[in-house]
């Protein structure tokens, strides 16, 4: 079909000439942002319309003459608006694609109305955090640290706490709903008694206060209580950069699913191993803990749809619970969250079905799986209980299988080998697996699965031998089992299986299956390295990561890092006596994440809290293979690693942004930069915290990288 043009020309001018004439398909938007002082570069156009079958919005950035171009818009009217920094909200003007649109930016009045567009991460940086000195007096002295003092000895570990270990893990801080107290809360004496009701809300209220408590509750919430006070008072962060170069080339495209109730963890839209698979097709999300469907989204279509999920067991009681010390200023005494299946993390195969992380019985363990079973696995290490198990959705045939384990999962990912092995993390002790082909061969949840202890090679022999427990020495003669766990799974080609140790300092693990596990198995531990008086070298505490084609491991620190570990830079040995984690420091390399560091913090580092770090094995994204990028929870955007520098793909609208998981799919491999892209869901436990309150839903996000901000 031959395509239909119509032709505007720009109306700002740029020096003594007229910005070039822009062409216009008859599904594009398109024209020039112009501000009192000319065009305005590097901001952002918005274009949303509720036409559709769910909610669509699609954002481009302007060039540096102003120029926009908004491309391949579905049918509809859109309210199309200007946004960036230095700004506020243009007036939203209805247009349809095939029209020109010049738009006029609205500079902001005070730096304080500009700053209500900034990312939570630069609110956040304005924290301050408790000195070093505090640490170590409170160690000195034994003060009643749960009370009065930091309940932790250093800053790093206490920085890790409200960060990846803590807060940040599940939502923002220095969001809109955040740095402001709000007025449905009620009315209190001071601050400090404002941020201790809040921390009390909701379903997730214990947990808070929990993590409070590992803070120093009454140190920490005097902290918020300033925070948010100077805030009130004023006090704004210094404004971010406006996007730059490849930042200006992107096109992100969003669709509501879900629900207002229900948060998500993950997305999925291919098979990480072939990313060509399900090309064009629906996508499918993990809804944790909230409630018991899988939404699905059809892109094609921009329609949504849910898949019912169930459990074996009918007695598997909801995951979050029922208790509650506080009411929700949104949500009231509703108990919002009940899912039973609680899945958490969804995965496509290459036959296109999607396994998932999911609960399907309660957590005692059946018979084989405990001591005195012929299990191979069991034998050498039993286990009683499984909190959470794994479950498999076939799109063709709508079936969904439960699969009974006796290690509990959290994450999973597929190997590139002949069993087409699914390992998980979350298995506490242990790491866990599923031999699919076998699975799909027999049907035998028994024989199919498998787990292994984590056990070092402390006599350096080069294989598995008699052990000694994690709170024994080092026994020149044996092994030695670690409890470090396994956070973040990530197979690599060459059949190792790696993920993160959460805690401080951290650690990343390497296991080595070998020919039989479990059997076989050996691991190995790195951790983030230490000086002599225990502090951290520069980066600490990983939280999720993923490992590339060469074998190099990526992972998020909660010091505001992506760090990398090369196991071939190792100068020493990497099994032994002397290799039980601080033995390869030259291994790691940091790279500062690109927002401000927190208040009180002099070491290296930023206010990032990055959940977890993706690698683009394969270029999904145009920018190359083997690309790391974090979730840049604190930028609300993604942050790519490319050469050394940051691109951040900022999502302006809604603010908020909140991801814990991308994947990268190629629709095309011939059609250039439409024929792929990466893709994420806003995960955030609380998406009533993002602009649009209580009634904002999860998003799916498409991130498409054109050659040029004009690109079509």
């Amino acid at each position: 079909m031959r395509t239909i043009r119509l032709w505007c020309v720009a109306v700002a001018m740029v020096g003594p000439l007229a910005a070039q004439a822009i062409p216009v398909d008859r599904n594009d938007i398109t024209g020039v942002v112009t501000g009192p002082n000319g065009p305005e570069a590097g901001v952002w156009v918005i274009a949303e319309t509720h036409d559709l079958p769910t909610k669509f919005v699609r954002i481009v950035v302007t060039d540096d003459q102003g120029r926009y171009l908004i491309p391949d818009l579905p049918k509809a009217t859109y309210a199309v608006w200007v946004r960036g920094y230095g700004l506020v909200d243009s007036p939203k003007v209805q247009a349809a694609p095939g029209k020109a649109l010049n738009l006029t930016a609205v500079p902001a009045a005070d730096p304080r109305a500009a700053a209500q567009y900034y990312p939570a991460g630069y609110w956040f940086s304005l924290l301050r955090v408790p000195d070093k000195s505090e640490f170590a007096a409170a160690t000195s002295t034994g003060a009643d640290e749960t009370r009065r003092a930091p309940a932790v000895k250093r800053q790093a570990e206490w920085l890790r706490i409200i960060k990846s270990g803590g807060c940040w893990s599940c939502h923002q801080l220095g969001s809109k709903g955040t740095r402001e107290i709000p007025a449905a809360l009620g009315s209190f004496p001071s601050s400090v008694a404002a941020w201790e009701r809040r921390l009390q809300s909701g379903q997730a209220g214990a947990q808070m206060m929990g993590t409070l408590s590992q803070l120093g509750a009454q140190r920490a919430l005097a902290l918020f209580a300033d925070w948010t006070d100077r805030i009130a008072a004023g006090e704004v962060p210094a404004p971010p950069p406006r996007p730059q170069g490849v930042e200006r080339n992107v096109v992100i495209t969003e669709w509501d699913w879900a629900d207002p109730k229900a948060y998500l963890h993950d997305e999925v839209s291919t098979d990480r191993r072939h990313p060509t698979l399900n090309a064009n097709g629906s996508l499918y999300g993990s809804l944790e803990l909230s409630a018991d469907y899988l939404p699905v989204l059809d892109p094609a279509r921009n329609a949504t749809a849910r898949v019912p999920l169930t459990v074996r067991d009918p007695t598997t009681t909801p995951a979050a619970g029922s208790q509650m010390l506080q009411p929700s200023p949104y949500w009231g005494s509703e108990l919002i969250w009940t899912s039973k299946a609680n899945v958490h993390n969804p995965m496509f195969d290459e036959r296109g079905r999607v396994w998932l992380t999911a609960t399907v019985r309660p957590s005692d363990n059946p018979a084989f799986c405990k001591a005195g079973s012929s299990h191979p696995s069991a034998k050498l290490f039993p286990l009683a209980r499984a909190g959470r198990h794994l479950a498999v959705y076939d799109p063709r045939t709508k079936q969904l299988t439960h699969i009974s384990t006796c290690f509990s999962t959290h994450h999973l990912m597929f190997a590139e080998d002949a069993s087409r092995t699914l390992w998980t993390s979350g298995g506490g002790p242990v790491v866990g697996w599923l031999n699919t082909k076998l699975f799909d061969q027999t049907g035998d949840e028994e024989k199919s699965q498998g787990w292994t202890a984590l056990i070092l090679d402390t006599n350096g022999n080069g294989k598995r031998d008699d052990y000694v427990e994690p709170d024994q020495p080092v026994d020149p003669a044996k092994d030695k089992r670690i409890s470090a766990g396994l956070y973040a799974v990530a197979p690599a080609p060459d059949g190792s299986i790696w993920g993160t140790s959460l805690g401080f300092p951290g650690a990343i693990v390497r296991l080595d299956p070998g020919s039989h596990p479990p059997e076989t198995a050996l691991a190995e531990l790195y951790e983030l390295p230490l000086n002599q008086s225990g502090e951290p070298v520069e980066g600490f505490s990983p939280r999720g990561g993923d490992v590339d084609r060469n074998g190099v491991y990526w992972t998020a620190l909660a010091s505001g890092h992506l760090a990398s570990f090369d196991r071939r830079k190792c100068k020493g040995a990497l099994n032994g006596p002397t290799a039980t984690g601080q033995h390869c420091p030259e291994g790691w390399t940091f790279y500062r994440e690109p927002l401000p560091q927190l208040q009180g913090v002099s070491t290296p580092g930023s206010a990032e809290a990055s959940y977890y770090t993706w690698v683009d094995q394969f270029g999904a994204l145009g920018l190359g293979a083997n690309l790391p990028i974090d979730t840049g929870n604190g930028s609300e955007g993604l942050l790519v690693l490319k050469d050394g520098e940051w691109i951040v793909l900022r999502v302006p609208y809604p603010m908020g942004f909140y991801t814990k998981w991308m994947d990268g799919r190629i629709d095309d491999p011939n059609a250039g930069w439409k024929g792929r892209g990466l893709w994420a869901t806003v995960s955030t436990r609380a998406p009533f915290h993002m602009e649009g309150g209580k009634g904002t839903t999860s998003k799916v996000l498409h991130f498409q990288l054109r050659p040029d901000p004009l690109a079509r």
